[in-house]
């Protein structure tokens, strides 16, 4: 898909906010395309976030997705053009850049050519860490998919409400075998079940990141955004704003003692090495894999597993 077809980031990300209630919105409105937000859509992101962290009529941020899924990541196709592209120019948007900037990116291949991109998920401009030092309280509203980027986001939000139909996990367990928020994952839902999750990709069900501490509260589809707006209406009539930002000090702090950062800064080095490992025997290479189409070959390796163990709905219907 070309950029001229892609949605622009506002009509991805659309934001709201009632002055008299000072909750805000923020949707991911990319329902056909499971709410893929674009290099653009992520940046638009990062910039309400902190539009939102400075205004005095919002305390309370509420994070959904349109349609039936909060989201299954971003847009991978997108991101793929991106980095085949053989000039920096469209490499240099990743980073809100230009080569009228007089900017150059690092030689393909370089150490910096992967640790950059994972350093730079792990910057609040990049859309990917920002809700880690947002002020305010922020509540993610889950259903459906909660895979990938969007995934990222139920680390790092302060509540998860989900329907009881939402799934969660990360494709690149599967075809990568890690991800930039694995020691917010690790943290939340505890390292043993963790483990189970990037060990086997196969993705957790509501119920089971209840019970692993990772959600604040499952309900049924048709009652999950009165239960938000229940949440949210609770955390905005609480202690002042000034006191909310003190509280998240202290919590930042603590996710701080406990390495989140650490786990963050790590991604840049597994970006860096990833050349270094090497299929198995018989297994195709993750190039090969992608050669073939990035759907197809998600969907071929999710093939093989049992149906319980499959990412996709379709997937897990099938029998054996």
């Amino acid at each position: 898909m070309s950029d001229s077809a892609r949605p622009s980031p506002e009509e991805i990300i659309l934001y709201e906010k009632d002055p008299k209630t000072r909750i805000a919105t923020i949707t991911f409105n990319r329902p056909d395309r499971l709410n893929a937000p674009t290099i653009g859509a992520r940046l638009r992101y990062a910039r309400l976030l902190h539009r939102a962290n400075i205004d005095d009529e919002v305390k309370v941020l509420v994070i959904r997705g349109a349609g039936n899924d909060l989201g299954s990541g971003v847009d991978l196709p997108e991101f793929m053009e991106v980095y085949a592209a053989e000039d920096d120019e469209p490499k240099l948007g990743e980073f809100g850049l230009s080569t009228e900037d007089d900017v150059r990116m690092p030689p393909p291949g370089s150490f910096r050519g992967g640790a950059q991109i994972g350093q730079w998920f792990a910057d609040p401009r990049s859309g990917c860490r920002t809700l880690q030092d947002f002020r305010k309280i922020s509540i993610l509203e889950v259903k459906g998919y909660c895979y990938g980027w969007h995934f990222y986001q139920a680390a790092d939000a302060d509540l998860v409400i989900s329907s009881d139909d939402a799934l969660f996990g990360h494709a690149a367990f599967r075809y990568a075998g890690w991800g930039p928020r694995m020691w917010a994952w690790a943290s939340t839902m505890g390292i043993r079940k963790f483990q189970e999750m990037v060990f086997t990709g196969r993705p957790f069900t509501a119920a089971e990141m209840y019970d692993c501490n990772f959600l604040n509260k499952v309900v049924p589809r048709d009652q999950l955004e009165d239960e938000v707006a229940k949440y949210a209406l609770a955390c905005s009539r609480t202690r002042p704003t000034d006191v909310v930002f003190q509280q998240k000090l202290f919590f930042a702090m603590m996710k701080q003692h406990q390495g989140e950062y650490m786990g963050s800064m790590l991604t840049g080095l597994f970006e860096s090495l990833g050349n270094y490992s090497r299929p198995d025997a018989g297994d195709a290479s993750l190039d090969e894999m992608l050669g073939q189409g990035l759907a197809s070959a998600v969907k071929d390796n999710d093939d093989q597993f049992p149906p319980d163990f499959r990412l996709s709905r379709s997937g897990r219907r099938k029998p054996e």
